[in-house]
Order: structure tokens, then sequence, then C-alpha cells
């Protein structure tokens, strides 16, 4: 068995960058995980037994981290699509289908993390899974050495069971069902509740420690997976736990290499792959922009010579520009849809201050759940969370034919990709 690492272990804080001579000397390059049925063979493959090394233990940890942000951007810009944030803006076939939900053409598309800023292909499943098996690989490996022998052990084992608690997330709302290490058919329920031992795992690491940021990361992690368990009770209190207004938690991009940028940037801004889709084109608040969707009107018919081009504008940059994974805006908004009354209007209205809009009041007869649903859409737009929301909520995907004469299909959910099922041996016939 072999281990393999992604070039994305080089991230932005000084202390990974020194990283890069380690990397260099052991030869380590390419994606993937040991003994999934997802690698692909490399020559700068190592020995798996090589890693035994408590060395190398920050190398792995920036390797996984590094590995799970390509996922994460990946399930951003995918389920974008999806949710019908954004529609395809050009003529290239690996894209466009994840637009009008193909149901062939996306168990095609697993995803990577080797793409570059011309690449249109969409799909999270592969560098979430590859992700995953390195954060519970990594885990494994830490956890045998002493404080002694690796420094920022604790800190390493918190890293590793939050990160690995977003991958067991992302993919639980993302997927129709789930499987892990060629193991049996998992139900979205299953993948939740492992990402809440995960994310109770890491709450207890962090507490150890005194790590705030990863505190409030595995907190709204845990919240998050309760509210899709559909434990709000539980999903509250975590919510509320999250009490500093500056906490947001980032994946971190470099334009070191391209597949370490930010591809939402580089699919709409950069590459005009991707244009916002009209609902969340012009959005106002009391008559004015609404600050948390901003878009801009190019004026232009996109590449497919069809589509309006409208570009995204909260992420301006495929380098520095970073993406949230936990907030403690998402806290506040997961608190009010499992509070509701007067206690959810409040939450909300302490995020759109934040903001600086006015606050909502609710008219007699208006809905709560429909009013805190359009907080999130707004809120959390091109973070990945619309698509979830529309899943856990049960609500409409568009039907019909599109601007390209496209048929929707009734896919929602995504399948797993043929490259899981024809080589699960849970799975195939």
């Amino acid at each position: 068995m072999s281990y393999k690492f992604t070039h994305a272990v080089v991230r932005s804080t000084p202390a990974r960058r020194r990283l890069r001579g380690a990397l260099v000397a052991l030869g380590l390059a390419v994606t993937s995980a040991c003994n999934s049925l997802l690698a692909v063979d490399n020559p700068g493959r190592v020995a798996d037994t090589a890693l035994d090394d408590p060395s190398l233990m920050p190398v792995l940890e920036n390797a996984a981290i590094g590995t799970f942000e390509c996922g994460a951007v990946n399930y951003a810009a995918t389920a974008g699509m999806l949710a019908g944030e954004y529609w395809s803006a050009n003529g290239f076939v690996n894209n466009h289908p994840w637009e009008w939900r193909g149901v062939i053409q996306i168990k095609g598309e697993p995803g990577s993390c080797n793409y570059g800023r011309a690449s249109t292909f969409m799909g999270f499943y592969t560098p979430l899974q590859q992700a995953r098996y390195q954060l519970e690989d990594t885990y494994a490996r830490v956890s045998k050495f002493t404080d002694a022998q690796v420094p920022n052990r604790g800190k390493i084992l918190a890293e590793m069971r939050a990160y690995a608690g977003y991958t067991y997330l992302l993919l639980g709302e993302g997927m129709c069902s789930m499987t892990v290490d060629r193991g049996p058919l998992m139900t979205k329920a299953q993948t939740w509740a492992i990402a809440e031992q995960r994310f109770t795992d890491a709450i207890a690491a962090a507490t150890a420690i005194n790590d705030k940021s990863l505190l409030n990361m595995a907190l709204v992690g845990r919240a998050r997976a309760r509210l899709d368990l559909g434990n709000l009770p539980g999903a509250a209190t975590d919510a509320a736990a999250v009490t500093d207004t500056s906490f947001v938690r980032v994946a971190e991009f470099s334009e070191t290499t391209p597949s370490r940028e930010n591809r939402i940037y580089d699919l709409t801004i950069r590459g005009e792959f991707l244009s916002v889709a009209p609902a969340y084109q012009g959005l106002t608040v009391n008559g004015v922009a609404d600050p948390r969707v901003p878009v801009t009107n190019t004026k232009r018919i996109a590449a497919d010579n069809v589509t309006p081009l409208w570009l995204q504008q909260k992420f301006t940059g495929s380098g520095a520009v970073s993406l949230p994974i936990a907030s403690w805006a998402e806290a506040q908004l997961i608190y009010a849809e499992a509070t509701g009354g007067q206690a959810g209007l409040d939450a909300i209205n302490r995020v759109r201050a934040k903001s600086g809009i006015a606050p909502l009041v609710l008219q007699p007869g208006d809905d709560f759940e429909t009013a805190v649903l359009e907080e999130r859409r707004r809120q959390l737009f091109s973070e990945g969370q619309r698509y979830g929301d529309m899943l856990r909520k049960n609500l409409p995907f568009p039907t019909g034919t599109n601007r390209k004469s496209q048929t929707y299909s009734n896919l929602t959910c995504v399948p797993l990709p043929d490259v899981e099922t024809l080589n699960n041996p849970n799975l195939s016939s």
C-alpha cells in the first residue's frame, strides 16, 4: 500500500510554506488515497510504511487539509449549479449537464483536483472522498505518537477530526447515498451520524488545547449535522455556543498553482464559464442592493451565445480570497431555524445587522421557515449551502426545458458515480 500527496499541501501560512523543502526531498506529488479505487498510479508514490515517521506528520496534516480545500470549493461550485445559483454559460459537454442534472453524465463525472484555469468539469465526490481518507489516515497515524514526538499533536488531532466531519457532512448532504472504503451502502442519516461523531471528537480535542477557532468550527459543523438529522434542540445548543461574532473558518487558496486557486473565481470572473442565475440577480433589501449577494451585469451574452452574463463579486480573486467553511453568521441562522419564534427572528436580525441591513419585520401570516430559508439563501450565497437546504426541505428544482432547450431531469441528489458502483464489490452486480 502507498500514500500519495496533493501539491495543495503548500498553503498560505509561513509555517506551511516551510514544508516545501520536505516535500521536494520526498518527491511527493499527485492526489488520491491509499488503497482507493479512485487512485491513479503515480511513480511519485512512497511506501505507506515510510510515513510512520513523526517528523512527517505536519506534511500529512497539510496534505489532508489541502485536499479538503479542493473538495470544498468543488462542492460549492457544483452545488451552486445544482441549486440554481449558477447557469452554465459555455458549450462544454462536461459542464452544462450539471445545470439540467443529466443523470448519465453526472454519474460519469466524480470530479478531480487535477484542474487548471480553463477546466470546466464539475463534481466533488472524488476530492471529498480523497480528503476523507487522508484526514482519517493522518488522525490514526498521529494518534500512535506522543506529544513529545509530534509538535502540536493536539492541534493536528483536532483538525483532522473537524475537517473529516465536514467531508462526511458535505457528502451526506450532496449524495443520494454513500459508501466509504469500498464498504456497503450508507444512508444520508448514517453518513451524518459519522459526521456528528467526528465533530464531537473535534470539540473535545479543541477544548483540551483551548483552540477557539477549531472549537467553533466543530460546533458549527455539529450544529449543521444535527440540523440535517432533525435534532433541532441539539443544533440550537451547538449554534448558540458560537459567540464570537467575528468567527469564520475558511478554505485557503493561492496562485502557486492553478489547482490551488479558488475555482469559483476561475469558473466565473476569470473564465466566464458560469453566470449567476436570474434568481440571484439584482436582489435588494428595502429598495437597495443586497450586499450579501454581490453580482454584476456585464451586459454581454456569454460564450454559449444564449446566456446573459452576470458575474458574482463575492470571490474577486483566485488566490487570497477564501471560501467560508463555518462562521458565526451560519451558526446564528442554524439557531434561528432550530428555534423559530422571536428568538429565531432575533438571531436573523443579528446577522443582518452585521451586514448593515435593517431588521427583518415579519407581517401577520408570514411563514418563519420561508423567511429563514431566504436569509440563508442570501447570506450563504455561493458557499454550497443552498443545495443542502433544497434537499433537506424538499424545495422544488427546475423542471421542463431551459433556455438552451435542454430538458431538466428529475434527479435532485447526486447518485454514486460509476467509478464507485462499478468497482465497489458491495455495490456492483
